[in-house]
């Protein structure tokens, strides 16, 4: 029996702790309000903690697989996020040992549209094959993570898209347990987990309970600090999810102007972000997800994560 139910604010009131919320000031890039802030920000970094990587799709460089890497790591990454299931293994593998650069992990390129909530047991079937398939190109090559949406809203009843999702995903849960690879669910706008219409006082209380459901250390959150600053204070989100998190995605979001931004600009609470990090104890992977560009474009990406995370020696 599914364990979803409508997440009210009566009900939020009654599971969650309230605690007082300072918003960053309008209209001022984190930059700005870093380098205008009274206290010493030297506490909040999280150098030694976070190890950049971004996503394939980012790198506009022509030539080779291992040109791509090479650029990639002259930029500044650590490692790189592969997309399945189309990755070619042996590739990436050269490119690898060509380079030294990691594959720390992988996105399933195909989540969006073969969804494991869709009411056809024939899509979910296939979108099953993927993850399982995924799973094993992710250890192919070294890496620990696959990223995962797991549904979309308008496949039904949130109870449906609950249970459907929930029960396709955990079929997996043995390979991926098998292999060491964790399967990341990504918070994004699918309309599933909070309400799209709603405001910014939104709880992660409904994603807590659905990666409690699954009950395997093989499953957890990649967090995206920017897709759910529109909904809920990102630095709580991430002090309650705590070590369901095991790895983050990066991007900028305005409120003020509705919009996704680079690293750095738009209101994003980035020095809560960085608290609620070591509060949490993380360590691990933090994906850039921006849009890309050539070598210099990579260079101010890698740049951005160094000035947001405090990652630079004093």
């Amino acid at each position: 029996m599914s364990k979803w139910t409508p997440w009210t604010r009566r009900n939020f009131l009654s599971h969650a702790v309230v605690t007082p919320i300072t918003l960053p000031l309008l209209g001022t890039t984190y930059f700005e309000q870093a380098a205008s802030a009274d206290e010493t920000t030297q506490d909040v970094s999280l150098r030694g903690r976070i190890y950049k990587t971004l996503k394939l799709g980012m790198v506009k460089i022509d030539g080779t697989l291992e040109d791509k890497f090479n650029a990639v790591k002259q930029a500044g990454f650590a490692g790189i996020e592969m997309d399945t299931p189309r990755m070619d293994v042996e590739a990436t593998r050269k490119a690898i040992s060509a380079t030294g650069l990691l594959v720390d992990g992988t996105v399933i390129s195909t989540h969006w549209s073969i969804r494991h909530s869709a009411k056809a047991a024939e899509k979910r079937k296939v979108a099953l094959a993927h993850l399982r398939e995924s799973i094993r190109k992710t250890h192919a090559v070294g890496g620990h993570t696959t990223l995962l949406v797991v549904g979309h809203g308008k496949d039904g009843s949130p109870e449906e898209v609950w249970d459907r999702s929930l029960e396709n995903i955990a079929q997996a849960v043995p390979l991926a347990a098998e292999l060491g690879v964790v399967i990341a669910i990504e918070n994004v706008w699918n309309h599933f987990l909070y309400d799209h219409q709603g405001d910014s006082n939104q709880t992660v209380e409904p994603f807590v309970r659905y990666l409690d459901q699954m009950d395997s250390p093989w499953v957890g959150m990649q967090f995206d600090i920017g897709n759910h600053w529109k909904y809920g204070t990102t630095g709580d989100w991430i002090r309650r999810l705590g070590r369901r998190i095991v790895k983050l995605d990066a991007k900028g979001f305005s409120r003020q102007r509705d919009t996704f931004t680079k690293i750095g600009e738009g209101d994003v609470d980035w020095l809560d972000v960085c608290r609620a990090l070591k509060e949490i104890n993380f360590y691990g992977w933090c994906a850039a997800e921006v849009d890309g560009g050539d070598a210099t474009r990579l260079r101010e990406i890698s740049s951005n994560l160094d000035r947001v995370f405090r990652l630079q020696s004093a």
